[in-house]
């Protein structure tokens, strides 16, 4: 087992690997039980192609099995005494050959002496025993209600009867094996879902509400299971049949809604996605959509473009800020909260900050705050004598304009200093006046004194 300290699904299966141990321990099985910090010893770990924790692996010999089912007591056993065992278990009698096939829903079996087949189906089995058991048997050991039409045979019971394998139809043996693990129809979960889109099907669900079924509920699954079992040869090449409880994990995966009952196609490769136009009814009905997705005349929805792929960061994202919230308000305010808290006070001083510069503008030309409003008393009291037309007689001419716009006194204003020129043609300033002249968006030109 390699772990994190600080990894939440760790910690919750941490009680059920030391039963695993135990377990193990007791039965006398050859499978010693032990776990590793990934993080302190990362080079092992990358090494083993770790990316995420837990990671359950095997290690027989010089090969790594992945454990990649539902992290339960009972399954992490199977695995771990299927996968330690070896890759094809031979079945010396009929009666352990029944006895087996009532255990196992599927089963794989060599039947023959030794050829070449039985050595590819060796390797086959050496490769795929993390997913389901392989055997061998003599034709003598079968019953009499299974004929094969020529020796050896690789066969897989499941669904009540059996199915042999072609190389020139079925393709490579691996393949076949890959896509015939699973019985035909069966309850579908997220652990098994993604297992299924790994053989290569498209996987076809009936989305029902087991806690509250009703009659539609019931007629989708039975439309689904007899596509499985009376049109074998048409779809299950392509096709993984199955229903699920509830439309929670399809709504995730899809980032929208599915109905309740209702059906749905997954392509797990792709994350694309079909339902059909209208509503199921009938048997033919459902034909005609499957043979639709197959031709390519359905519409796919979803995908992994990158339009999606935004999409999905953005609903993932959305998800976790909702599911925090409704667990633990207080903890999603603390979280989100705080970061938002941080932003606005930044901001705030961003915007405060161009006053603060005029402020110190206004002090390095000379002003002190108590001048600035002496200084204004004055401009004021001085532009009010020049309105009232005093010292007319002593009117002087501009003979230059300093304009200074100061934004830290509100509305626009023109600082105007006068000058006056004597006959000598030197300016010197002979006296001065300041006047502060309030502007409306426009030039002040010639301003009279």
């Amino acid at each position: 087992l390699f772990y994190a300290p600080w990894c939440g699904y760790c910690k919750k299966l941490e009680p059920v690997w030391q039963e695993v141990g135990a377990e193990l321990t007791r039965s006398g099985s050859p499978v010693r039980v032990g776990k590793m910090d990934a993080t302190a010893y990362s080079g092992v770990a990358s090494d083993f192609g770790v990316r995420g924790y837990p990671t359950i692996k095997l290690l027989k010999g010089e090969l790594a099995y992945n454990y990649k089912g539902p992290r339960t007591k009972d399954d992490i056993i199977e695995f771990a005494n299927r996968v330690a065992g070896p890759a094809v278990r031979s079945l010396p009698s009929r009666q352990m050959f029944e006895h087996v096939l009532k255990r196992h829903s599927v089963l794989f079996l060599y039947v023959g002496g030794e050829s070449p087949l039985k050595e590819k189906y060796t390797e086959v089995a050496s490769e795929l025993i993390v997913y389901t058991y392989f055997f061998s048997a003599s034709e003598d050991v079968l019953p009499e209600s299974v004929a094969l039409h020529e020796l050896p045979s690789v066969v897989v019971f499941k669904d009540g009867t059996y199915f042999t394998y072609d190389e020139y139809e079925d393709g490579s043996l691996s393949s076949w094996v890959n896509r015939e693990r699973f019985q035909s129809y069966l309850p579908i979960d997220g652990f098994t879902l993604y297992e299924l889109g790994e053989t290569g099907k498209l996987v076809a669900i009936a989305v029902t509400d087991e806690k509250d079924p009703t009659e539609r509920s019931g007629r989708l699954k039975g439309l689904i299971q007899r596509v499985a079992a009376e049109h074998r040869d048409q779809f299950n090449r392509d096709f993984q049949f199955g229903h699920m409880d509830g439309n929670d994990y399809i709504n995730s995966l899809i980032m929208g809604e599915v109905s309740v009952p209702g059906i749905i196609i997954l392509n797990t490769s792709n994350e694309q996605y079909f339902v059909p136009a209208e509503p199921v009814e009938d048997l033919e009905q459902l034909l005609r959509f499957f043979s639709s997705v197959l031709d390519g005349s359905a519409p796919a929805f979803g995908g992994d473009g990158i339009f999606q792929r935004i999409k999905r960061v953005a609903y993932d994202a959305r998800s976790t800020v909702m599911s925090v919230f409704r667990s633990s308000p207080l903890l999603g305010c603390f979280l989100f909260g705080l970061p938002l808290g941080v932003i606005s006070l930044m901001c705030y001083g961003i915007c405060t900050a161009e006053s603060d510069d005029d402020t110190d503008l206004m002090k390095k030309d000379g002003f002190t705050d108590e001048e600035e409003d002496e200084g204004e008393e004055e401009e004021q009291q001085q532009l009010t004598a020049a309105a009232e037309g005093e010292d007319d007689e002593d009117r002087e001419k501009i003979d230059l304009v300093c304009v200074n716009f100061r934004t830290s006194l509100g509305a626009p204003h023109v600082t105007v200093l006068s000058y006056k020129s004597t006959q000598t043609q030197t300016l010197t300033v002979l006296k001065w006046k300041v006047f502060v002249l309030k502007i409306n968006n426009h030039y002040c030109n010639n301003v009279p004194l």
